[in-house]
């Protein structure tokens, strides 16, 4: 009883003052009218996505990442039972635009079925990236899956060595992004290192490109490819800023800039102004540093791709890759106009940009790379009928380590480790843990995507079609894929001579483990 008459005045007293500056504050009209009551309503907004998330939204319901598919990769990470029961809660008949996969039951070539085709299975790319251009360390990737750039400094440590280590258990590449390579990653896992507009990593103290330091950097780290950054689907033509409070001495290192500064990086390059400036440089990484180069970007105005297609034929200059970025991709923070609004979704984009390279004989000496939610085997498939030659996974490789879509990656309070600088919520993930799940999700991931293509009669889900694919058009009719993007018959499809590769390749593979799998192969 005497702490109860201690403890009674104390709360009441504490509540009255609550009260109290609720009716005295001016910011919030509805606590100066209902204090304290009023404050039930602002709980509910801050816990209304997690309300959603696990009690409201369906199956199917929720976005960029619905319950189900968020559920096939948890339990694709984790090794568990991803299959569904009870037939499809899509409303199929009622989703303009949806795509139906056309198994064959009959094909001239029919892949090998085994028994262990469960595990993971290698799935080297179609293609050899920088082969055309006759790149001194062109290869040929050993996955057609790969982590897709997302920065040391958007990410947390842990999370990228995670990332780092997963793809190295996996056979696959992981990107840099555009803020540097860092410490976490150098775990085994091979790399793209992507160039953007603040040439983080390699840069003077001016903040201007530094090709010696490029040299120096791809000489002492296991890069595989540079990737040019133009543009994300997330961002299209908007510049980034870090704030000075953010950036630790570690960040400052591994980026080039001074510590507890501001970090700004500019919405477009200085080191080219046009095309043609582009592909001078472009030339010029290539034969400092013998890698394969291409360019990442969202599509917007289709007059970039014409005039760079048309140099790139008449000159004998260009990319040996291009990473096309749907505006539905989203492991950057923006404005909501630019999330929402800026830049055409990835398939509408990857189409026009393909079909600009195909109408001038450029798509079979090009490597295409697709990312914008292709880590879903439905997206990933209809990718690559459309011609991609790779897909890069971002926010399904943050979610297979443990991101629960909280949407907080711009606050620095991601409650997962994830996205966040802060070293108390960083600690909670295990890199060691956490990459076995990486890798296998990619692993499952490229799996599916065989089991898929030998439905369709191919060995390889490069081999699929448009003509493999229908889209919905409502309960009573559907097109297929080539006619809507218009499309000629062959597009979309690797030559013939890469097509016979592949089907050497793939006919001498044996099913293992994603442990054993090598990163990239040789040219040819």
């Amino acid at each position: 009883m005497t702490w109860a008459r201690r403890t009674v005045p104390v709360i009441a007293a504490a509540v009255a003052g609550l009260a109290a500056r609720d009716v005295l504050q001016r910011d919030h009209a509805l606590l100066r009218n209902f204090p304290l009551v009023g404050r039930a309503r602002y709980l509910l907004e801050a816990i209304g996505p997690e309300l959603r998330q696990y009690i409201v939204a369906g199956n199917d319901e929720e976005r960029p990442f619905t319950r189900d598919q968020r559920r096939w990769i948890y339990a694709s990470a984790k090794q568990e039972n991803n299959y569904f029961g009870f037939g499809t809660d899509n409303d199929i008949e009622r989703s303009p635009g949806y795509p139906i996969i056309k198994h064959r039951t009959f094909a001239p070539t029919v892949p090998p079925s085994h028994p262990t085709a469960g595990h993971d299975v290698r799935l080297p790319a179609a293609k050899v990236l920088g082969g055309p251009r006759g790149r001194a360390k062109a290869f040929r990737p050993g996955s057609v899956v790969n982590i897709s750039g997302m920065s040391f400094g958007s990410l947390s440590g842990n999370a990228v060595s995670a990332l780092n280590q997963g793809a190295a258990l996996a056979g696959c590449l992981q990107n840099t992004g555009e803020g540097g390579l860092s410490p976490y990653h150098r775990h085994g896992g091979e790399l793209v290192f992507q160039l953007g507009t603040a040439y983080f990593g390699c840069r003077d103290a001016r903040g201007r490109f530094d090709l010696a330091r490029l040299r120096d950097l791809v000489a002492g780290a296991p890069v595989r490819a540079l990737e040019i950054k133009l543009s994300q689907g997330a961002k299209p033509s908007l510049g980034g800023l870090l704030p000075g409070a953010k950036v630790s001495a570690e960040i400052a290192g591994t980026r080039g800039i001074t510590p507890g500064q501001d970090c700004v990086s500019p919405s477009r390059h200085a080191e080219f102004s046009d095309c043609d400036s582009l592909l001078d440089w472009v030339e010029l990484l290539a034969a400092e540093t013998g890698l394969p180069v291409g360019i990442k970007s969202a599509v917007g105005d289709l007059g970039f791709w014409e005039e760079l297609t048309t140099l790139m034929r008449d000159t004998g200059r260009g990319v040996d890759f291009v990473t096309v970025d749907g505006g539905e991709g989203g492991t950057g923070a923006a404005p909501l106009i630019f999330t929402d609004s800026v830049s055409l979704p990835f398939q509408q984009g990857f189409a026009r940009v393909y079909r600009t390279f195909a109408e001038r004989g450029l798509h079979e000496q090009t490597v295409f790379v697709g990312a914008g939610k292709l880590g879903l085997p439905d997206n990933a498939v209809v990718a690559f009928a459309l011609g991609c030659d790779l897909v890069n996974v971002g926010r399904e490789a943050m979610l297979a380590i443990g991101c629960i879509q909280a949407q907080k990656c711009h606050t620095d309070t991601c409650p997962t480790g994830v996205a966040t600088q802060n070293a108390w919520l960083a600690r909670g993930l295990d890199p060691a843990r956490k990459s076995v799940r990486a890798a296998n999700y990619l692993g499952t991931l490229r799996r599916d995507l065989v089991k898929v293509a030998e439905a369709c009669g191919v060995e390889h889900p490069g081999l699929i079609d448009t003509d493999a694919i229908e889209i919905l058009d409502g309960r009573t009719s559907a097109r297929p894929l080539r006619e809507v993007y218009g499309y000629q018959p062959q597009w979309g499809l690797p030559s013939a001579a890469d097509r016979a590769a592949i089907a050497r390749l793939m006919a001498g593979e044996a099913p293992r483990g994603g442990s054993a799998l090598p990163s990239a192969t040789a040219q040819g």
